[in-house]
């Protein structure tokens, strides 16, 4: 099934050459029909030269088969960006109504695990009895669609009102939402900030989420603009940073919550978690090698009066598991002695603890 946040994904990769803008940004895309494979919209840009960019987008991005009808339209002046208020309420994204805590999981830099860190989390959330969503806000790198072997899935519509909202993908007994789940796998994403900041918003607010206790945000690396968007648009309860146990990571980590303190975002930050904080041999569960370090995390959590919410053993079966679809926090039989996953379960019960020590 297409969608209206294909489409317009799509099409925000189409610039006006005198603007140096996409027909998003400008506001010159509107009354976007879809019924199967047929798509029409109108386009307020006044040159049809932009007719066969924006067809090309969409067979590009979205479906090769699609038949596209663009009625261009006379050109509206083009639209200031929006200045973002400090802080939506969820009113203003009637999908996240039903949801209670909001936590996004970043991180100062890339390759810590923090997107496996997020999977499993909600995992060993849901497991607690609460009711989960995963939001893969990563949108240059979604992972999720492989950790819960999702890809390919279809995103449904629901009717409400006069909208119609996507259906987030269950899996596991989390309710899971990715950019992924509408681009090609093996095409680079090649968004510039508005444009990825948009996709987070179609995500987060164009999905009819219901009731949800906790919803995870896996954040993209670093302190940019789709950080910027999460903080300004939707009620972020808490922020959770991982790292690893090296000093060049928690560098990173520094700047990961003092972007998060800032006045313009203010977000509490819930704690760390060091990941591979230590190597435990399958065959040695109880042995630990602190081969990047010992004590890292826990020393920085100490000196900005952050919690360390949890240390993640370094071991091979926590990526594997993530490879083939099945987080390593879900319980198997065959995992009677399971420190990672006895871990993952003791970083969500610290996160819910956190959580309650805000009020």
């Amino acid at each position: 099934m297409i969608t209206t946040t294909q489409i317009e994904m799509a099409l925000g990769h189409v610039n006006d050459p005198a603007t140096e803008r996409t027909v998003t940004e400008l506001g010159w895309l509107s009354n976007i029909q879809i019924d199967g494979l047929d798509v029409s919209f109108d386009l307020a840009s006044g040159d049809a030269s932009l007719v066969q960019p924006c067809v090309d987008a969409i067979h590009e991005y979205v479906d090769r088969n699609a038949a596209v009808n663009v009625n261009v339209t006379n050109r509206l002046e083009p639209a200031a960006p929006a200045a973002q208020p400090a802080a939506e309420s969820d009113n203003a994204m009637p999908g996240l109504a039903g949801v209670k805590h909001i936590i996004a999981v970043a991180s100062g830099k890339g390759g810590v695990g923090k997107s496996t860190v997020a999977a499993n989390l909600a995992v060993s959330l849901a497991k607690s009895g609460a009711k989960v969503a995963l939001v893969d806000a990563d949108i240059y790198g979604p992972s999720m669609p492989i950790m819960f072997d999702v890809s390919g899935e279809q995103v449904f519509g629901h009717q409400v009102g006069d909208k119609t909202y996507m259906l987030p993908v269950e899996k596991y007994g989390i309710k899971l939402m990715s950019v992924g789940f509408f681009v090609d796998p093996e095409k680079a994403l090649i968004w510039r900030g508005p444009m990825a900041s948009s996709a987070l918003k179609q995500l987060l607010g164009d999905t009819w989420w219901g009731d949800i206790d906790y919803m995870v945000v896996d954040m993209p690396p670093g302190t940019g603009d789709v950080q910027l968007t999460l903080a300004q648009t939707i009620p972020v309860t808490g922020a959770i940073i991982v790292s690893t146990p090296q000093q060049v990571a928690l560098a990173d980590v520094v700047r990961g919550v003092q972007m998060f303190r800032a006045e313009a975002i203010s977000i509490p930050v819930l704690g760390f978690v060091e990941n591979m904080a230590y190597f435990t041999p399958a065959e040695l569960p109880n042995n630990r090698y602190y081969i990047f370090g010992q004590g890292g995390c826990r020393k920085l959590a100490s000196e900005m009066g952050i919690p360390l919410l949890g240390e993640i053993p370094l071991v091979q079966r926590i990526a594997e598991s993530g490879d083939a679809g099945k987080p390593v926090a879900l319980y198997t039989p065959d995992m009677s002695q399971s420190p990672e996953r006895d871990a993952f379960d003791a970083l969500a019960q610290n996160t819910i603890n956190a959580i309650n020590n805000l009020k």
